[in-house]
């Protein structure tokens, strides 16, 4: 583990203010060593790529995937009462905001030097707040190398063309010299933890695509109105849809830190989502080599996984869906789950909160996996109408040439964090 000497830069972001960073937001993409080479910004930097340091690297990831101590959790719903409600998926808490904490992603990140993820989905709070409910940034990067990961040797193998890049960003993203954040979500997680969701709030689905009811659901309307129906398109597109907001606010936690580190950089989509996961079909173009497979049905290919590292919820990673849904119980009440009596938390008596909630019975995740096991084998994949694993929004952090803003841009196109960065944070010419 490294022991950072923390250049007068790092006292400045502690100090810089939200608004300042809420306002002074923009996306800053021309950086040290970069080339348009025509058109109106045609420019050519006269500076050599000037990477990241690790410490710089390493607060940038914080802020889009680190732990910032324990989830605070749901409170109550009306249908179950008094029991608490038992949504979330994990105990910590991030630097995001999750769908009912369901908390199903990961962050995967590369430079020049390798392939990283870090794993702080799962962890307990890497610190305990102090009395005014303040956390110390140097005590959570200590503890967050722990749980950094190299995955291999040298830049993540995308590279910045056509099919694999939108044109506009060919000239910019993943070059040397730049970091690139990407958070993965776990998309059939996430569907089946709104699965376990709508039969709490009295619901299940029904497969509008084949216009029919899920056959055999009738044999669980002792527990829940069958009748009482979310269409499947619905279901799959909200937890898409609330995955996607997990995964951006994730970027937008990291944007709001560039400009107070004064980095350049800027949180986009304009990476083919398939490429950059392993589907590219192209073998020289690995991306994060997650597992994928095809099937005529499909209109794209579906990644599920990687294996030992981030394995989806479904089939290949679990033997049937019922597994799956085991896994989930596992993660909510094993173990360092949100709902174990024997994880810590914020709570004056927090064993008596997590133990508070309703572990889901027999009866109950045998209708959550009935549900999944139909949709899996119709549609021969879980979810059956979106991705297993999703990314959509990246960041990405460089060092900006100044140079380029002032050759085309008025005064103010940057702020002073950018103006100051490398005398701030690279005093020595580090």
């Amino acid at each position: 583990m490294k022991t950072f000497a923390f250049p007068p830069g790092y006292i400045d972001m502690q100090r810089f203010g939200l608004i300042d960073a809420i306002l002074g937001r923009r996306s800053r993409r021309f950086f040290m060593g970069a080339e348009i080479p025509d058109g109106l910004f045609a420019y050519k930097s006269r500076h050599e790529a000037v990477p990241l340091s690790e410490l710089e690297k390493l607060l940038v990831v914080m802020a889009c995937g680190g732990n910032n101590s324990w989830h605070y959790m749901i409170y109550r719903a009306a249908r179950y009462a008094p029991y608490l409600s038992n949504y979330a998926g994990a105990a910590g808490g991030r630097t995001f905001p999750s769908s009912a904490g369901f908390h199903t992603s990961r962050t995967f990140f590369t430079d020049d030097e390798g392939v990283y993820l870090l794993d702080a989905r799962d962890t307990p709070a890497f610190a305990e707040r102090d009395e005014d409910g303040s956390l110390e940034p140097d005590v959570l990067l200590e503890v967050l190398q722990h749980h950094v990961r190299r995955l291999e040797d040298g830049r993540m193998l995308l590279p910045p063309e056509v099919p694999y890049v939108e044109a506009h960003n060919t000239w910019v993203v993943n070059h040397p010299g730049t970091l690139l954040v990407i958070p993965v979500g776990d998309l059939a997680q996430h569907t089946l933890l709104n699965l376990c969701y709508m039969l709490q709030n009295g619901l299940v689905v029904t497969d509008d695509i084949n216009k029919k009811s899920i056959p055999g659901i009738e044999k669980f309307k002792d527990i829940v109105d069958v009748n009482n129906c979310w269409p499947l398109t619905f279901v799959e597109q909200m937890s898409l849809a609330e995955l996607t907001a997990e995964l951006s606010t994730s970027c937008y936690a990291g944007a709001l830190t560039l400009q107070a580190m004064g980095l350049g950089g800027w949180m986009f989509n304009g990476i083919d989502p398939f490429s950059i996961l392993g589907a590219s079909g192209n073998p020289s173009v690995p991306g994060l080599r997650f597992r994928y497979d095809m099937d005529e049905r499909w209109p794209y290919p579906n990644p599920t996984g990687l294996e030992g590292v981030m394995e989806g919820f479904c089939p290949p990673h679990y033997p049937d869906m019922r597994a799956a849904v085991e896994a989930i119980c596992e993660r909510k009440f094993g173990p360092g789950g949100p709902f174990n009596p024997q994880t810590p938390g914020p709570w004056k008596n927090s064993a008596k909160v997590r133990s508070a909630a309703e572990v889901h019975t027999e009866s109950f995740r045998e209708c959550v996996a009935f549900q999944a096991q139909y949709i899996c084998n119709t549609f021969g994949k879980f979810p059956g109408t979106t991705p297993s694993i999703f990314a959509v929004v990246y960041l990405q952090a460089h060092h900006l040439d100044l140079e380029f803003y002032d050759t085309f841009y008025k005064p103010g196109a940057y702020l002073s964090t950018h103006a100051q960065h490398m005398t701030r944070w690279h005093p020595e010419g580090d």
